[in-house]
C-alpha cells in the first residue's frame, strides 16, 4: 500500500517552492538594507539613530507621544531622586 495516498505532493512542492522563493527575496532585501546602512555610515550618519527613527516612524503619533511623555516623566523622576535632599535649617 502506498503511504502517500491522499497527499497532494505537487501542492506541497508548490508551497515549499513559494516559501523558498520568498526567503530568497527576503535575503536579497536584507542585503540591500545592509548596504544602505553601510552607505549612510560612510556618509557620517549614525546608523543606530537612523534605526531608531525608522522604529519611531512605524508607531502612530499617539503611541509616539505617549512614549515620549513617559520617557520624559521617568527621566525627571530619576533626576529628582538623584538631587541631594535639602536639609531643614
Amino acid at each position: 500500500m502506498d503511504d502517500t495516498v491522499g497527499i497532494a505532493g505537487d501542492r506541497i512542492r508548490a508551497f515549499v517552492e513559494r516559501i523558498e522563493h520568498i526567503e530568497e527575496e527576503l535575503k536579497a532585501l536584507n542585503e540591500g538594507k545592509k548596504e544602505v546602512f553601510a552607505e549612510a555610515k560612510g556618509d557620517g550618519f549614525d546608523v543606530k539613530i537612523l534605526k531608531e527613527i525608522i522604529r519611531l516612524r512605524k508607531q502612530d503619533k499617539d503611541e509616539r507621544d505617549e512614549h515620549e511623555t513617559l520617557l520624559d516623566l521617568y527621566m525627571r523622576a530619576m533626576e529628582s531622586a538623584d538631587a541631594p535632599l535639602a536639609k531643614a535649617a
